[in-house]
């Protein structure tokens, strides 16, 4: 009976043990996006877009995305972000090259926005209002929303088919979930 006790003990401990450093690590690849309406919690995807997760953990800690418009939003489809001069043609300089995986675009799905070139992705993503397949392998997946759907639907949405916004919402802020204290 003893070791039984003993042995389940020990796989009590070493479960809450890889728990807890499970959580430490979700915590580094989670992202709060403050919007004027509440927190959006992404979850990060370092398995699919290594690179890419690197760079956006990296332009965050910068505070790069802080007050950044959302100067592309289609009903439907999309809320396009991340250019700092809010034209939709700014980034932060550094193209990284793709990272194209079978990830679907679902609704919640974070990715990055590119030019025509795969290899052209900078700072600017975008948050799927919808499913949207015909990005499917051509644009690449870097996260997901887990909480505050609901605030990315009440982003102010553009006209037309180019999404373009007057007046648009801004990023209040964007931290990583371990930055926080």
């Amino acid at each position: 009976m003893k070791i039984i006790l003993k042995a389940l003990f020990a796989f009590t401990l070493i479960s809450l043990l890889t728990l807890s450093s499970a959580m430490a690590t979700d915590l580094e690849n989670t992202l709060y996006l403050d919007l004027k309406d509440g927190r959006v919690v992404i979850e990060l995807s370092p398995d699919l877009a290594p690179k890419h997760v690197a760079r956006i953990k990296e332009l965050t800690r910068m505070k790069f995305y802080d007050g950044i418009v959302f100067h592309r939003v289609i009903s439907g489809f999309m809320a396009q972000t991340g250019d700092p001069t809010g034209t939709g043609r700014g980034g932060s300089g550094e193209n990284l090259p793709a990272e194209f995986t079978d990830t679907p675009f679902e609704r919640g799905t974070v990715g990055m926005a590119r030019a025509q070139s795969p290899d052209s992705a900078d700072s600017q993503f975008f948050i799927c209002f919808a499913p949207a397949p015909f990005l499917n392998g051509q644009y690449t997946v870097f996260g997901q929303v887990t909480s505050g759907m609901d605030l990315v639907d009440k982003i102010k949405k553009g006209a037309g088919r180019s999404g373009a916004v007057q007046d648009p919402d801004a990023i209040v802020r964007m931290q990583i979930a371990a930055d926080v204290k």
